[in-house]
């Protein structure tokens, strides 16, 4: 077995205005970083269309219902001052929806070790019932409810390292017992959640901040010292990852000093908790990232090393 690439063309179709930070250019730097040599080998999967009853799982029906109505026919909307819609908006979320689940099925049928999810917009920050902060499904917590009733496990983790705090993701799980969700991020920062004392209503939630200009070193401690283990004493049955890239020193949005070998470092920690547990399974999905050069180099540190580890 090995790693699973899925993305498809429709990534492309979510149109943001000029000078928005999220736009069709890092989907362009992430595909055209993986077709570097190294990554011949990836097991390349298209993306298929969820069905809209499966976003059920994290959003009610009326939420649904509203965010399908608001696309418009041509143009660029405003959910709000930065999430945005186009006509290819609905569909590429979609089809970012339905690439998480298929790759909870690749890796729990046996299809793959563990895979990389390339899709946009991303989704850790969409509510349940609130589109923010670009985002619009909420894939992450989506697939973790997924994996949760469909396949019958009993225990997933969700793991965010995004710089910006997963509030959407918090917000599906907040009441799932069977989920841990574990995030790193800076604080204070856009959306203003993720303090350590927003733990969950099972104990379930394990927020950890960092403060501006926080550098690897302090990030890999809170992992080591505190992430680490609670994951391990959870024992996860599948690992599922927001992998955010804007932690990068260089990215635009945050002050975070995190370093391209500091999410390579992550992945394989990542890795080992899911090794330790669940015969290395593990599920990542692209979150934010900013600065194109950054983006495309730590996305492929991160894909790398699943690589490594799902030879």
């Amino acid at each position: 077995m090995t790693t699973a690439l899925i993305t498809h063309p429709d990534a492309l179709t979510h149109v943001t205005p000029p000078g928005h930070p999220e736009r069709v250019a890092r989907i362009e730097a992430v595909n055209e970083a993986l077709t570097a040599p190294e990554f011949t080998f990836l097991i390349r999967e298209p993306a298929p269309l969820a069905d809209a009853s499966q976003a059920l799982r994290g959003h009610p029906q009326g939420y649904i219902d509203k965010l399908r109505a608001a696309v418009p026919v041509s143009g660029e909307v405003a959910i709000d001052p930065d999430t945005w819609l186009s006509p290819g908006s609905w569909q590429a979320a979609l089809r970012g929806l339905g690439g998480c689940l298929r790759a909870v099925d690749m890796v729990l049928g046996g299809e793959a070790t563990n895979a990389f999810v390339a899709m946009r917009p991303p989704g850790h920050h969409a509510e349940a019932r609130r589109a923010m902060g670009f985002c619009l499904l909420s894939n992450a917590a989506i697939a973790a409810k997924y994996a949760l009733d469909h396949h019958g496990l009993e225990r997933v983790a969700v793991v965010d390292f995004d710089v910006h705090h997963g509030n959407g993701t918090q917000d599906i799980l907040w009441d799932e017992p069977r989920a841990l969700f574990v995030s790193t991020h800076q604080m204070p920062l856009y959306p203003g959640t993720g303090a350590p004392e927003e733990r969950g209503a099972h104990d379930n939630i394990l927020n950890l901040p960092l403060p501006p200009y926080s550098d690897g070193a302090r990030f890999r401690a809170e992992i080591e010292t505190k992430a680490l283990p609670r994951l391990d004493a959870f024992a996860p049955e599948l690992v599922i990852v927001s992998a955010g890239f804007d932690a990068h020193r260089a990215d635009p949005l945050a002050q975070l000093d995190l370093e391209t070998g500091d999410f390579a470092w992550v992945t394989e920690r990542l890795c080992d908790i899911a090794q330790a547990h669940c015969s290395g399974k593990v599920v990542s999905t692209l979150e934010g990232g900013y600065d194109l050069d950054a983006l495309a180099a730590s996305v492929a540190a991160h894909v790398k090393v699943l690589m490594e580890r799902g030879a």
